[in-house]
């Protein structure tokens, strides 16, 4: 059994936004405790990417972009892992073993940065100098990339060892 942060309880906006981002973001970290980088590593179904250590990588992307970028002092984004083409490679996916420790250490990183870039903007309706969205929105967006991806880190997770989070 893995501890898990819980739901959050009901409140104020702001404390039921960031309830639900640490609960996602603790959602993803459980899919991935316990596994060495080869079970982190493998590919859900072939010929598909997809895999848990993919799923880090494209959620510091979304870090980034939703909220460490987006909140922060502006200026063009650039991806986490490489600039993205509509014909180049997908740098969150495409990978194996080798980038865990360094994805594991970029994902801890990205959300440090976010949540200071959170607790900077006072108010939900603050707007961000990346995006020119609000905290609220850019709240919401990343919580939902989340939540999106933990289904996928549930059903990969458990195709590796049959562990099941909730």
């Amino acid at each position: 059994m893995v501890d898990r942060v819980p739901e959050p309880a009901d409140g104020d906006e702001r404390s039921i936004l960031l309830g639900w981002l640490a609960f996602h973001r603790d959602a993803l970290r459980a899919n991935c405790a316990g596994l060495d980088a080869g079970q982190l590593a493998t590919r859900s179904v072939p010929p598909s990417s997809l895999s848990l250590i993919g799923l880090v990588r494209h959620l510091t992307e979304m870090e980034d972009a939703y909220a460490a970028w987006a909140l922060g002092p502006g200026g063009p984004w650039r991806g986490v892992w490489g600039d993205y083409t509509d014909d180049g490679p997908e740098w969150d996916f495409d990978v194996d073993a080798s980038v865990v420790d360094e994805s594991l250490a970029a994902w801890e990183q990205k959300k440090a940065l976010a949540d200071e870039r959170i607790a900077a903007h006072a108010t939900l309706d603050s707007v961000g100098a990346g995006n020119g969205r609000s905290l609220r929105w850019n709240l919401q967006k990343l919580t939902g990339e989340y939540a999106r991806h933990n289904g996928h880190a549930d059903l990969v997770r458990e195709s590796i060892d049959g562990w099941t989070g909730e």
